[in-house]
């Protein structure tokens, strides 16, 4: 033994009573024991009987749509159209774009308002030739003045309101900013992710941003391991490459790794566009009233086919229970494993398909506690099988738990509350039946899958501040990290 290695001495692990000591070197954990005794030069540090848990991972990140959030005027308070258009004219008064910038918000969640938004409303409180583009809060749709429509090409539309595939442009171009500010706000959202106890993120902003990513890490961005998703644009070139899921990537020190393969099938629920079995209520005669299928199977199975044989591990966004049907026939066609991203809305036949087929449900929790009123009204008579969690895991499914940042932040301990408690803000929990354990939700949110940091895994470890298996809901949603470390580096330290 010799420098480099590191001795966590009185470490408490899971809810046993007894401290130990975990040795870690060469980037992984070497010994986990109750008494180790040190040698010359080893770092050794007492971290006084602090919970110790593997290094948390968020299994769905869009990484610069959060990083732009993070920048852009926040949206997310607004309770009707016209409070929205009052921010944004507020916004414009106080602090502009610059000059050539349109001015970009995001999080506004229009299913509850009392009025609808339209561009002349926008047009109305804020007259002005900036383009002005509102990003829903859940990716789906933006919201776009006059000035916008005619710089994207949709002069004269009848609600300014751009949904799917028809905003999908105009969210790509707002997110072209100067490589060198993009990255260097990335740095940030990486650092604070890291302070947060992440050590890990899935990398699904579209198209491919893998070489954005081994770009970063090369020049000093090391906070976090990222598994770079690849959408269907983009698919032939990670072909071409030879890259398959689970590929690091040389140079990048193991931190940035082939995703897998992102294909999205449905929309959301707050847009009225997930697919589901059954009409949305008042929308029996609109014409889509069961939400939009964007990929249907004669177009889907043949992508994943494609993936799959290629060592791609799909990755399919099914949020609606008809969406998730279709998506989960697909993988048992090809005999696929892989993920179901959202899994919102499931029919009860299909819950024990998830074990069976070897498909993991990649969820995320805080959705529930956005959407709860949503779901609600527009899923009413359902929401008992809506967000499922509990249901998944007693059907013996696998659950990976995410954000969807920046439709919720990347926190994984808000994360991780929400599944635990179903509940926010001091609300009644909503169906908590659908709760699941703590173990089981901290399970989902590593890598390993293990709630304890076992010899061999790599020394990605989280220290922290509380017990996490006594703490509030409110506690856990705003658990203390004292320390986060990455293949046996500090990537985050404070106060111990």
């Amino acid at each position: 033994m010799n420098d480099g290695w590191t001795l966590l001495r009185s470490a408490r692990l899971g809810q046993a009573a007894t401290p130990v000591d975990i040795l870690l070197g060469e980037g992984r954990v070497a010994r986990v024991e109750e008494r180790i005794t040190p040698e010359s030069g080893w770092n050794v540090l007492d971290v006084e009987g602090r919970t110790v848990v593997p290094g948390l991972w968020d299994h769905h990140v869009h990484f610069d749509q959060w990083t732009l959030a993070r920048q852009r005027l926040d949206l997310s308070s607004a309770t009707s159209a016209a409070e929205a258009a009052s921010l944004v004219a507020e916004r414009l008064r106080t602090r502009p774009p610059e000059p050539g910038l349109p001015l970009v918000g995001y999080g506004f969640r229009d299913a509850m308002w009392p009025d609808r938004p339209h561009r002349d409303l926008l047009d109305a409180a804020a007259p002005t030739d900036v383009p002005i583009v509102l990003v829903s809060g859940d990716l789906h749709c933006c919201w776009v003045n006059a000035a916008a429509a005619e710089k994207y090409g949709h002069a004269g539309h009848p609600t300014g309101i751009l949904r799917e595939t028809e905003w999908q442009a105009v969210g790509e171009d707002v997110a072209r900013l100067p490589e060198h500010l993009l990255d260097a706000w990335a740095d940030e959202a990486a650092t604070a992710a890291a302070a947060r106890g992440v050590v890990g993120v899935v990398e699904l902003e579209a198209p491919w941003h893998l070489d954005a990513w081994v770009r970063r890490v090369r020049a000093g961005t090391v906070s976090l391991r990222v598994a770079c998703g690849v959408w269907p644009g983009r698919l032939e070139e990670a072909i071409a490459r030879g890259l398959r899921t689970g590929d690091v990537i040389p140079g990048t020190g193991g931190l940035v790794e082939m995703g897998p393969f992102k294909v999205i099938t449905d929309g959301s629920l707050n847009t009225r566009t997930a697919y589901c079995h059954d009409p949305y209520p008042g929308l029996e005669n609109a014409e889509h009233p069961r939400g939009m299928l964007l990929v249907p199977p004669h177009d889907l199975i043949p992508l994943m086919r494609r993936a799959w044989s290629n060592g791609l591990r799909p990755a399919v966004h099914a949020i609606g229970d008809h969406a998730n049907t279709l998506a989960l026939d697909a993988f048992e066609e090809l005999g696929a494993h892989g993920t179901i991203e959202h899994a919102q809305l499931l029919s009860d036949s299909d819950l024990p398909r998830f074990a069976e087929l070897g498909v993991v449900a990649s969820v995320q929790p805080e959705h529930a506690m956005d959407d709860r009123d949503v779901a609600d009204h527009h899923w009413a008579g359902r929401t008992g099988r809506a967000f499922p969690f509990g249901a998944l895991l007693s059907a013996g499914a696998g659950l990976a738990l995410g954000s969807d940042a920046p439709v919720a932040p990347l926190d994984p301990w808000i994360s991780l509350a929400a599944a635990v408690d179903r509940s926010r803000d001091g609300r009644k929990p909503w169906h908590e039946e659908q709760a699941i354990p703590v173990a089981a939700a901290l399970a989902a949110s590593t890598r390993t899958g293990r709630v304890t940091p076992a010899v061999g895994d790599p020394a990605d470890l989280v220290v922290l501040d509380a017990d996490l298996y006594t703490a509030s809901t409110d506690l856990l949603r705003r658990m203390p990290v004292a320390a986060t470390m990455l293949a046996g580096r500090w990537t985050w330290r404070e106060g111990i």
